[in-house]
């Protein structure tokens, strides 16, 4: 058994123009003395990140690796969210996707794409020259549009959204095979991947590739009403990263899990800080050590009601309580009837009895 690696925290939510919040090293100092050991770090922002630099210099990665384990600090995964976003925009969506790249690149959709492709590659080089195996992601979207089937969607429209999604992605999880690190695919609402038959759905269409898994968020499957403790039993083998996120679901006689076009203080379902939802973490955190994961819970903060700092602090605890050292012996070797291989044809009342 293993015991998973934490605290970790997704460094997207904290990243801002003043101190200690605008450098990475600076960064891994505030995370180091909220009690995290890990830092989940966005590579779309290159005065935080600079990609194209750790993709290209092998030296300069060994240097960064030795500069954060000074802070007692190391790289959990790198994110690629937006960039994934990129890799599929839908054209509803392109004024306001379109900003995530620089503007050379924002006049339509396959110029987003071309960007993103590149960028996912370069992160693959860099997953590798930092000895990563996970790279964290969001899929993109063509369908998500029709994700309520009214007016009735017409035959062949999902098919070919997964399919033209399963070849933009194809090369990617090639390139991030070469460099030994898995694609983990945040289900999220607005992305094509926002569920278990979503992911299979595309998971055939890449033929089961390898470095295609999942980051596991049980945030967004409370609010989807789906069963997140039995979605690790069904998944585990390919749950490869875990973001910790609490949320509640509270419907009322005015709106529910489609929120009303209400902000998120007023939205039935809204993100918490760790501990002040709904979910069941002790449950959580029994099935990842069950299944023997071994990567890292990643606190990511969203909350429409709590300080971000407060709630980072609190998160590192929470993560740390949770956390299960497993077992190295079974509680009941004591009792141990140290019964030979010999001997168990005698136990099971074998014929062949007078032979031992």
């Amino acid at each position: 058994m293993k015991t998973l690696k934490g605290p970790a925290i997704f460094l997207a939510q904290f990243i801002r123009p003043d101190a200690p919040f605008n450098h990475l090293d600076t960064l891994a100092e505030w995370a180091s003395s909220c009690g995290f050991k890990g830092i989940q770090v966005p590579t779309i922002d290159a005065s935080i990140f600079p990609l194209d630099k750790a993709a290209s210099d092998p030296t300069w990665c060994r240097e960064l690796k030795e500069k954060l384990a000074d802070k007692n600090i190391q790289i959990t995964e790198l994110s690629t969210h937006l960039q994934g976003q990129l890799m599929a925009v839908h054209p509803a969506y392109l004024p306001l996707y379109s900003q995530f790249a620089p503007e050379a690149y924002r006049k339509n959709a396959q110029s987003l794409h071309d960007w993103a492709h590149e960028q996912m590659l370069m992160t693959a080089e860099a997953s590798a020259n930092l000895g990563l195996k996970a790279c964290a992601s969001f899929s993109g979207s063509l369908a998500w549009p029709f994700i309520y089937p009214w007016p009735q969607r017409p035959k062949g429209l999902v098919e070919e959204a997964f399919a033209q999604l399963a070849e933009r992605w194809k090369p990617i999880l090639n390139a991030f095979d070469q460099a030994d690190t898995d694609i983990c695919f945040e289900l999220h609402p607005g992305e094509d991947l926002h569920d278990g038959a979503s992911f299979e759905y595309f998971l055939d269409l890449v033929d089961n590739h390898p470095r295609c898994h999942i980051l596991y968020d049980p945030s967004h499957f409370v609010l989807q009403q789906l069963d997140y403790l039995g979605f690790i039993d069904r998944y585990h083998q390919r749950i490869k990263a875990f973001h910790v996120k609490d949320a509640e679901l509270n419907c009322n006689e005015r709106s529910g899990v489609y929120g009303g076009y209400q902000d998120w203080i007023d939205r039935p379902g809204r993100f918490r800080s760790l501990g002040d939802g709904q979910i069941d973490f002790n449950g959580i955190f029994s099935k990842l050590a069950q299944y023997d994961f071994d990567g890292w819970a990643v606190l990511e903060w969203e909350c429409c009601l709590k300080d971000s700092i407060v709630g980072a602090k609190e998160g590192a605890r929470f993560i740390q309580e949770h956390i299960i050292p497993v077992t190295e012996r079974s509680f009941d070797d004591f009792a141990d009837s140290g019964v030979s291989k010999q001997q168990l044809s005698l136990l099971l009342g074998s014929k062949n009895q007078e032979r031992l």
